[in-house]
């Protein structure tokens, strides 16, 4: 194919670069993010530039409007590239592979969409009804409910509310809602540990029906070491966490249960991995001859510096019992270390696609683990293709997969940066975030004048100059700090005005 890339001053160095055998037209503007599509039908008319010349106009993706009009006024195909000019060969080659590109959309935000669609498309096909009954046959998939869980279906989240009989029933219902948008499938009730709260129990009935007046009908998880609450839940519950020597003899049920390697009694858990292994197996055949119909083992997965015995656990036991299905608590990991926690969800979900674990419980208990739920679900997708990697989509959250910087001629003089003396102005801003938005309340004196609320600082900073006079350096430390509470929110940080939102690491 004739491909003509259409560029700006500054970035053909990269578009010749990264577009090799391809034509490059430099329209006359610094950046092409200034381009339209009536600019560049001007600039190409004006080069002389005709039908016959190229097969496809490729224009950058920053362009704002529809590359349609390139195509009506020249009479050749014209789409939307990427964004940014070391994404063209990915482009290029897709184009070879017959990947259609948009005229609106740019090709990045298009690679992401198709991806996730395959995604989608792969879960669609485990919703079939026949698919659900044709695998149902097989022994290692089965109900949770109405939910099919096994090694044919997805990887299924649990996301526990921890201390749930602490929360009042709308705070339940509001946490389930949000785990469940943040793509959780089950919601697991964690009950108080050293407590007995047997009339908590008796509503989650009460939970399950506002839940199904929201539109979700899933199933629900009962966690608790206590058997007198467990006993009580199971008429209530789907599933129940956790089942061990302790309790086995008095809590035979035919729903699914999770059977863990201890006897919490005894003060009994097998650090060995070998021990382990072969002390749940022993439970695993006394819970089948008791009448459990449906029994899911969790090794126990255990936080640093225990984690790779209880790993070597999960691998000895999947070994062993090829076609027993597993439940791993990952939020055991992700809640006991100081780090991030997205690389350390997305570890978690190779982990357990590596050993065929069907069920991953987690939680949201600490603010470094806001978002967790989210992030492991958008890494259980990722493995659903064969390597987590060049997908379209990714969990690259804070740093990025290529750098590329920009090379500037500087041909005018140079002065160094100085800061000068604020004068303080008789109008000012406190500005916080609250409901996944933006507040700023403008002050003057001691009283409060206006409150402006958003989402966008753009949208906000004008607001505040069609309202207030201040100067252009007040304009410039409101902009910043309206940017950096824009982050924190994306980031599901906490903001404090002039704080910064990152400490020195690097």
């Amino acid at each position: 194919m004739r491909i003509l890339l259409v560029t700006g001053r500054l970035a053909e160095p990269l578009v010749r670069k990264y577009g090799k055998g391809c034509d490059v037209f430099v329209a006359p503007v610094s950046v092409a993010a200034f381009l339209t599509p009536k600019l560049i039908v001007h600039y190409l008319k004006k080069a002389g530039i005709k039908s016959e010349d190229y097969d496809l106009i490729l224009i950058p993706g920053l362009v704002r409007g529809s590359a349609q009009q390139i195509e009506d006024e020249l009479s050749i195909p014209a789409f939307k590239g990427p964004r940014y000019a070391f994404d063209l060969p990915q482009v290029l080659e897709a184009l070879k592979q017959g990947f259609k590109l948009s005229k609106e959309v740019p090709a990045d935000d298009l690679f992401q969409r198709d991806a996730l669609k395959k995604v989608e498309d792969i879960k669609n096909k485990t919703k079939n009804k026949a698919y659900i009954e044709k695998a149902l046959k097989k022994p290692y998939n089965f109900l949770i409910g109405s939910l099919p869980i096994g090694f044919d279906f997805p990887h299924r989240i649990l996301a526990e509310i921890v201390d749930a009989p602490k929360m009042s029933i709308d705070g339940i219902v509001s946490k389930a809602v949000y785990y469940l948008n943040s793509g959780a499938d089950i919601i697991d009730i964690g009950m108080v540990s050293g407590e007995t709260n047997l009339d908590f129990v008796e509503l989650i009935p009460e939970i399950r029906d506002a839940l199904k007046e929201r539109g979700y009908n899933i199933p629900i998880s009962f966690d608790s070491l206590n058997t007198r609450e467990i006993k009580r839940a199971l008429d209530f519950a789907d599933l129940f966490l956790s089942v061990d020597e302790s309790n086995l003899e008095e809590l035979v049920t035919e729903k699914p249960v999770v059977l863990i390697p201890t006897n919490q009694k005894k003060g009994i858990f097998p650090k060995n991995p070998a021990e382990r292994v072969e002390f749940l197996e022993m439970l695993k055949e006394k819970a089948l001859d008791l009448g459990y119909k449906r029994i899911i083992s969790d090794l126990i997965l255990e936080h640093i510096p225990h984690l790779a015995r209880s790993i070597t656990a999960f691998q000895l036991y999947r070994e062993r019992n090829p076609n027993d299905v597993l439940l791993a608590g990952v939020g055991n990991v992700v809640e006991l270390i100081d780090a991030d926690s997205v690389g350390i969800n997305a570890v978690m979900a190779g982990f357990a696609k590596e050993l065929k674990i069907s069920l991953l419980l987690t939680t949201e208990v600490s603010p470094k683990c806001r978002g967790s739920v989210k992030e492991l679900r958008r890494a259980l997708d990722m493995m659903l293709f064969d390597m987590p990697k060049d997908l379209g989509f990714d969990l690259l959250i804070l740093k990025e997969k290529r750098s590329e910087k920009v090379e500037y001629e500087v041909k005018s003089p140079i002065i160094e940066a100085r800061e000068r003396e604020v004068r303080p102005e008789n109008i000012y801003f406190r500005i916080f975030t609250e409901e996944n938005k933006i507040w700023v309340i403008a002050h003057k004196g001691t009283g409060q004048i206006l409150t402006i609320v958003g989402e966008e600082p753009n949208a906000i900073i004008d607001t505040i100059l069609e309202h207030f006079k201040i100067s252009p350096r007040h304009a410039f430390y409101l902009g910043r700090e309206l940017e950096r509470a824009k982050t924190a929110l994306k980031l599901k940080r906490s903001y404090i005005q002039e704080v910064e939102l990152f400490k020195e690491f690097y």
